[in-house]
């Protein structure tokens, strides 16, 4: 038995011999654990303090601390992008979206709009930078999985780039 998030829905998976009252109380018990563990989820990444703290750390480690943002938010009005940068301003903003994906996930993010801040577009020079995180590719390879089974359906030619990250 098992309860995950996919579009928008919750799925429970559960024997097909349980009786409806079997039925019900498995659904309700497997749902409330479903949202514990994202409410647990939401705790570990904290709010926007903790996401700044966050992108600083990310950017000693894997950018020389070159990248300085002005300031780094949970947005929940990102449905198409996983995040966005504002070079201008040095502002960057994470869809809320992330906050049930892998930390490596989270932290791949941040380092996408970070190098931002250094390198506009997405360019070689880009890349490289974003190359320094480790888990790049697997946080990268993370993200189309997560658009395929989002836009599964979708006539391919409408379905988002890979990297909507921006």
């Amino acid at each position: 038995m098992t309860a995950y998030r996919e579009l928008g829905r919750t799925v429970v998976l559960i024997p097909a011999a349980f009786s409806p009252a079997e039925e019900r109380r498995w659904v309700a018990q497997m749902v409330a654990k479903l949202q514990t563990r994202e409410e647990r989820r939401r705790r570990t990444l904290g709010g926007d303090d903790e996401l700044m703290s966050r992108a600083r750390a990310l950017s000693t480690a894997h950018l020389d601390g070159l990248a300085e943002p002005a300031s780094v938010r949970w947005v929940d009005n990102q449905q198409r992008r996983w995040g966005s940068c504002t070079p201008a301003d040095r502002s960057i903003r994470l869809s809320s979206r992330l906050r049930t994906m892998p930390d490596y996930v989270v932290d791949y993010v941040l380092v996408h709009e970070l190098v931002h801040l250094l390198e506009p577009g997405h360019d070689e020079a880009f890349w490289a930078l974003v190359g320094r995180y480790p888990r790049a590719e697997r946080a990268r390879g993370f993200l189309e999985g997560v658009e395929l089974a989002t836009h599964a359906g979708e006539h391919a030619d409408d379905a988002p780039a890979a990297d909507t990250v921006d």
